[in-house]
């Protein structure tokens, strides 16, 4: 990464599972001149449970179906990303993934791609962030619903995984769709920096162009932003996401900023707390578990949504017997 602030443009899930339109945004992000195109990769067996219930900001459209269901139709495999990083090398783009499972991981690292982005909703994820750390030589985390001692938990295992500290860069994120401006507190990017001593930036989920634009006066040297091709497409992103336009000028403003003001900390803000439970992971059973069977990792993994124990406390799990039957899917209780 060079000196200058990085720019992500986040296609996420605003494809809408098409690879035309993918393949369009990539080259909008292109034509704005941003250094990364992201998409998101992921099975919904492996992400949700097939009840889990959508976050409010996603019951828009459709909002009787399932966070499965609904990403379900959202998933690119493996020829798909391929085709994708062939046409972002094309338009000289660098392309870039976040997953949200150790089997998403290992279809980014088929992909060569060196760098990883770690979502949000992963930062708890013990097995996870120990497979990140031993597998990919740069790492990018978003810090959403997170307090600080969880962003130190996330840290200190990427690093004893072996990344090294030079290669990782921390993004503060407020989890909301859209993040309200007055809970933006743009300070807390110098604060990771300070508390961290690596690279940090945003994550943005606000509305406009604003917010990512002013970061940069507060020591962002690396931002993201959602954008998609048409604001009025069905889907939970498309709203606060810029089109093509604006993204354009998001990165001919950053070139030139003004300072914004914020806290100096580190919170979960008021609005995100009720998408936690959407987004963070419980330990739930892999597959039909019998009593007295030893958990392991054959048979149990981590999903959505966090009405069970943490992944963080997966080493408290692993190697004790079930005192009942499980069925897949079932949420484990020790």
């Amino acid at each position: 990464m060079k000196n200058k602030t990085v720019i992500i443009a986040e296609a996420g899930v605003n494809h809408q599972g098409s690879i035309k339109l993918a393949k369009q945004m990539i080259k909008e992000a292109a034509k704005a001149e941003c250094n990364f195109i992201k998409f998101q990769v992921f099975k919904a067996d492996n992400l949700v449970t097939i009840k889990a219930k959508k976050a409010n900001y996603q019951k828009k459209f459709s909002p009787n179906e399932t966070q499965y269901t609904m990403l379900k139709k959202l998933e690119f495999d493996f020829k798909k990303l391929k085709e994708l990083k062939r046409v972002s090398e094309k338009k000289k783009i660098n392309f870039l993934c976040s997953g949200f499972d150790i089997e998403d991981l290992k279809v980014i690292k088929k992909l060569n791609l060196k760098i990883l982005k770690i979502p949000s909703g992963e930062i708890n994820n013990l097995p996870y962030l120990r497979y990140a750390g031993k597998n990919f030589n740069k790492i990018i985390i978003s810090t959403g619903l997170s307090k600080l001692e969880e962003i130190k938990f996330a840290v200190q295992t990427l690093y004893k995984s072996g990344l090294a500290k030079k290669n990782l860069t921390i993004l503060h994120c407020v989890s909301s769709y859209p993040a309200p401006q007055n809970e933006t507190n743009l300070r807390s990017i110098n604060y990771l920096k300070q508390i961290f001593k690596c690279k940090t930036g945003l994550s943005d989920h606000s509305m406009g162009i604003k917010i990512p634009t002013l970061a940069v006066t507060v020591g962002a040297e690396v931002i993201e932003k959602h954008f998609t091709l048409n604001k009025k497409m069905k889907g939970p992103d498309h709203k606060a996401s810029l089109n093509s336009r604006e993204l354009k000028k998001m990165v001919e403003d950053i070139r030139n900023i003004e300072k914004i003001m914020g806290f100096s900390n580190k919170i979960i803000s008021t609005s995100e707390k009720k998408n936690k439970f959407h987004v963070r992971k419980s330990i739930v059973a892999k597959k039909n578990i019998q009593k007295g069977e030893k958990f392991s990792v054959e048979n149990i993994t981590c999903k959505r949504p966090a009405n069970g124990i943490s992944p963080e406390f997966w080493d408290k799990v692993v190697g004790k017997k079930s005192n009942r039957n499980y069925s897949k899917d079932q949420t484990i209780k020790i």
